[in-house]
């Protein structure tokens, strides 16, 4: 197989103050890491990807064919509970469910809003065949 991955996600922002309280949702809220930072943006190390932000650039807010991308971790309830705590919107709380497929797919997920608009799914997987 030719593809090994999704390398990166990449967004942008419109101003420094919404660059700046991107940054701090990413790092400070979520406790990723910076893997490389430049003048006009940076790289965010998900641990199976990178989360690539620009500033100053145009920012349709248009929602696209994409509904969210998904975060794995192993504790959703605790990292819902520090992105509310930062005053971000967690609009789906976490919850157990089954992928009806065979074998059943177990997850525990939620959902929350960034301050860039984007939806991110909080992911993880349950059991055998996770």
């Amino acid at each position: 197989m030719l593809i090994k991955g999704i390398h990166h996600v990449s967004m942008n922002c419109s101003t420094d103050d919404v660059f700046e309280k991107a940054k701090d949702f990413y790092i400070g809220v979520l406790g990723l890491k910076v893997f490389r930072e430049w003048n006009e943006g940076i790289l965010l190390d998900t641990g199976s990807g990178i989360i690539e932000i620009f500033a100053g650039k145009e920012n349709t807010g248009e929602v696209g064919a994409i509904r969210h991308f998904a975060l794995l971790t192993e504790d959703v309830d605790r990292l819902a509970d520090s992105i509310r705590k930062a005053g971000y919107d967690v609009f789906i709380d976490p919850d157990d469910r089954v992928i009806p497929c065979d074998p059943p797919y177990r997850l525990r997920m939620a959902f929350c809003s960034e301050p860039l608009g984007e939806h991110i799914e909080l992911f993880c997987p349950k059991g055998e065949g996770s």
